[in-house]
């Protein structure tokens, strides 16, 4: 039985020799700082980073959008195929061993039998078993079986990250959606407080027409600011229904199901956010870490292409008995040795035709792997970038909002006492409308840049 175990041996060491997939390298050189200014107290750590906005209920949130989810639930599920993919690919790494038991009845019919049938008219039935066990194992001379397991490993690696992804995508889904529900409601609480104010004027122009110290255009003027805030009113409420309906539908359940609590706009915060250094990027983003997964399994694709362009070894290695007989079926062992050389001849093209797509696909891949790394630069960027221009819009809107809301008192008071005209109180309660309404937006847009950075950096996404 020696000479078995010593080929299968060889053929094992022989696919150990075969080299590992080298990792690919994109060509680019990240820049050595981001183009924006950083806050120097920010903080740099990311992981579970919808903690940071000082709202619960965003934290509940999270969870339940991790649980109900059926996006990531289908890529949860892409995940567990890829990994039956690479048991796949990696059995014909070791032999393959198969067990055999046969049992066999030959019956003469009719006659007196023939030379290969040991039966006649006296005794017309034969028996036979057989039992077997076969090993066999094609020797990776040209490392296309391990390239084979190396592609199915990498491109589950693509698969993990792209999980993260999709998970990266939905968490700053939830946040974003969470964060503009909230702000559409307070656009509609600012809206119902202005339809009020506006009602209010109203009436003292009314008062001061019935009294003749108003006149006709003045009054329709101001019904006309009360209607149109009447129309604004229902317009904010329906966005704000839409925008919990999407929230709902992120967390997996219809919208009657959605209970978002008592939370204020305003009491969501911001943090400070430490972006870090360019060059960290490339392990801290999961798109990235599966364009290169991608591009190294694609690598690996070229190998078992060329490697199917060459001759192939197999050997395999049976033990047997057989027996006329049930119980003597162990006593007549035997052994059988076999191997076979099978080199492609003519196949019309087709092999090339395979290596050179498969080469295709690597440099497709290959780019797209650039495109991530300088998108995921320029997301950076932006995020960074409109955080700065935001608080510095913030920085002075806050004082057109505090001088726009002085303005429409005094010009109501002045109005009510007799000393201004109602043009300055409408233009005045339009002004003032206006930056209520801008300070919410901003403050939103804020937010969202933030949510933006953290998903740009990755999310808290360490490759491991």
């Amino acid at each position: 039985m020696k000479p078995p175990l010593s080929l299968l041996t060889l053929c094992l060491l022989l696919s150990a020799c075969a080299s590992p997939a080298q990792r690919p390298d994109s060509g680019i050189a990240p820049p050595s700082s981001w183009q924006s200014t950083q806050d120097e107290s920010a903080t740099g750590s990311n992981l579970q980073w919808w903690n940071r906005f000082g709202s619960p209920q965003l934290e509940r949130l999270v969870e339940e959008a991790r649980v109900g989810s059926y996006d990531l639930a289908a890529a949860i599920a892409r995940v567990r195929q890829a990994q039956a993919e690479t048991v796949v690919a990696g059995g014909s790494q070791l032999p393959e061993v198969k067990a055999g038991l046969n049992a066999n009845r030959q019956k003469l019919l009719r006659g007196n039998g023939y030379s290969q049938l040991d039966a006649d008219s006296d005794n017309n039935a034969v028996d036979y078993f057989t039992a077997n066990l076969t090993a066999s194992y094609e020797i990776d001379f040209w490392g296309g079986q391990r390239a084979s397991r190396d592609s199915a490993q990498y491109a589950l690696q693509a698969s993990e990250f792209d999980q993260a992804t999709v998970e990266l995508t939905l968490l700053s889904g939830v946040a974003n959606g969470y964060a503009q529900t909230l702000s559409l409601q307070e656009q509609s609480r600012i809206a119902e407080l202005n339809l009020a104010n506006a009602q209010n004027v109203l009436k003292l122009v009314q008062t001061r027409f019935d009294a003749g110290s108003a006149t006709a255009l003045e009054l329709a003027q101001q019904k006309s600011l009360v209607a149109a805030q009447q129309r604004q009113l229902p317009q904010v409420q329906q966005q704000a229904r839409d925008a919990q309906i999407s929230l709902a539908a992120l967390l997996g359940r219809p919208v009657q199901e959605l209970s978002l609590g008592q939370e204020r706009f305003d009491q969501l915060s911001w943090p400070a956010i430490d972006a870090g250094v360019p060059s960290q990027l490339l392990s801290r983003r999961p798109d990235i870490a599966r364009a290169e997964a991608q591009l190294a399994a694609a690598q690996a694709d070229v190998n078992v292409a060329r490697a199917a362009m060459l001759p192939t070894v197999t050997i395999s290695a049976q033990i047997g008995s057989g027996a006329d007989r049930a119980g003597d079926i162990m006593r007549s062992p035997f052994y059988n040795l076999t191997a076979g050389l099978l080199a492609p001849v003519f196949n019309n093209g087709r092999l090339g035709a395979e290596r050179d797509n498969a080469t295709a696909r690597q440099e497709e891949l290959l780019e797209a792997y650039r495109g991530a790394i300088i998108n995921g630069f320029a997301d950076v960027e932006k995020a960074l970038n409109s955080i700065r221009g935001l608080d510095e819009q913030r920085q002075w809107q806050g004082e057109e909002l505090r001088q726009a809301q002085t303005a429409f008192d005094i010009a109501q008071s002045r109005y009510q006492a007799g000393a201004e005209d109602l043009l300055t109180v409408l233009e005045t309660q339009r002004t003032l409308y206006a930056a209520q309404d801008l300070n919410v937006q901003l403050r939103l847009a804020r937010l969202q840049a933030s949510v933006a950075l953290y998903k740009a950096l990755g999310g808290g996404w360490q490759a491991l």
